[in-house]
C-alpha cells in the first residue's frame, strides 16, 4: 500500500471528441479522490490516496470511475476499477502466550514431546512465514532441549536429573520472513522421581566394644542421606539381628548405643 496522498496512477484520459461546452466536465468516483493533471496532450485524471491503507483490514477496492461531458443531452463513459493492495511486513509475529508452563518428570526419556509453540503473524506471503528458534540461554538448557525450527516443538534431548537442575528457563523466539521477532518464556519444572536410595557414611565407629562398656555408652555415629525432595527424601532407619544396640531417636547424624 502507500502513504495518504500519493497518486495511484494515472487513468487514460477521458477523451471527448467533441469540444467547448461538451468537453470533459467532471470525473465521479465516492472512494479515491481525482486530481486532473493537465499534460500536453489535455488534462488527464488521478488517482489520489486520501488514508493509509491497511491491507489486514482490507486488501482491495473496487472502484467505479465515471466521465460525465457538459453536453445536452449529457453524455457519460464509465469504467470499473479494482486496487489491489500488497502486503509490507508490518505485523510482528504473535505467540499464543506470553508465558508457557510445563512440567517433565525427571525420568522422561530423551525424545520426550515438552511443548508445541504456536505463533501467528497478520501479514501475508513470505512475511507471514514463521521460524522458532532459541533465544539467549544456559549451555546445560541448550544441551537438555532442542527446537524444530519449521514446526516450534520443543523435544527433550538429554535425561534430566532433579537434584541436578529443577527448572529450566527457555527464552523462544519467533522470527518473520521479514526479520521481525517475537519473544516468549518456556518455564520447565522437573518433578522428583525416587530414583536414588538412601546412603550411609559411618562417621565414628568403636569396635571392638569391650564387655565392660557402660549402657549409654556410644558404638557408633552415621549419617544417612537421600537426594530425593519431599516424601522421597524422608528417611527411617532400623536394626536387625541380636546385637544389644539401640538407635537415638531422629538426629542425623544417627548414634548408636549399647
Amino acid at each position: 500500500g502507500r502513504a495518504a496522498g500519493s497518486v495511484g496512477g494515472g487513468v487514460g484520459a477521458g477523451n471527448d471528441p467533441d469540444f467547448g461546452r461538451n468537453s470533459l466536465q467532471s470525473y465521479d468516483n465516492p472512494t479515491f479522490s481525482l486530481a486532473m493533471k493537465e499534460t500536453p496532450d489535455g488534462s488527464k485524471p488521478e488517482i489520489i490516496l486520501e488514508r493509509s491503507l491497511d491491507r489486514e483490514k482490507q486488501s482491495s477496492f473496487d472502484l467505479l470511475l465515471t466521465a460525465i461531458d457538459g453536453g445536452d443531452p449529457v453524455r457519460s463513459g464509465s469504467v470499473k476499477i479494482r486496487v489491489n493492495v500488497t502486503d509490507a511486513n508490518d505485523n510482528r509475529p504473535i505467540f499464543e502466550q506470553d508465558r508457557y508452563r510445563v512440567t517433565l518428570r525427571e525420568d522422561a526419556p530423551p525424545g520426550s514431546a515438552v511443548l508445541n509453540l504456536s505463533a501467528s503473524d497478520a501479514d501475508a506471503g513470505t512475511n507471514a512465514r514463521i521460524t522458532y528458534g532459541f533465544g539467549e540461554m544456559t549451555i546445560k538448557a541448550l544441551q537438555k532441549f532442542v527446537l524444530n525450527a519449521e514446526s516450534g516443538s520443543i523435544t527433550l534431548q538429554e535425561a534430566l536429573d532433579f537434584e541436578e537442575t529443577c527448572a529450566y528457563s527457555l527464552a523462544v523466539e519467533a522470527k518473520d520472513g521479514g526479520g521481525l521477532v517475537a519473544h516468549s518464556k518456556v518455564e520447565v519444572e522437573v518433578l522428583d522421581v525416587n530414583d536414588n536410595p538412601p546412603e550411609i557414611t559411618v562417621l565414628s565407629l568403636s569396635s571392638p566394644v569391650p564387655e565392660d562398656a557402660l549402657v549409654g555408652t556410644v558404638v557408633a555415629v552415621l549419617k544417612v542421606r537421600d537426594r530425593d525432595s519431599g516424601d522421597n527424601g524422608q528417611v527411617s532407619c532400623e536394626l536387625s539381628g541380636e546385637a544389644p544396640l539401640s538407635i537415638a531417636d531422629s538426629f542425623s547424624p544417627l548414634i548408636f548405643f549399647v
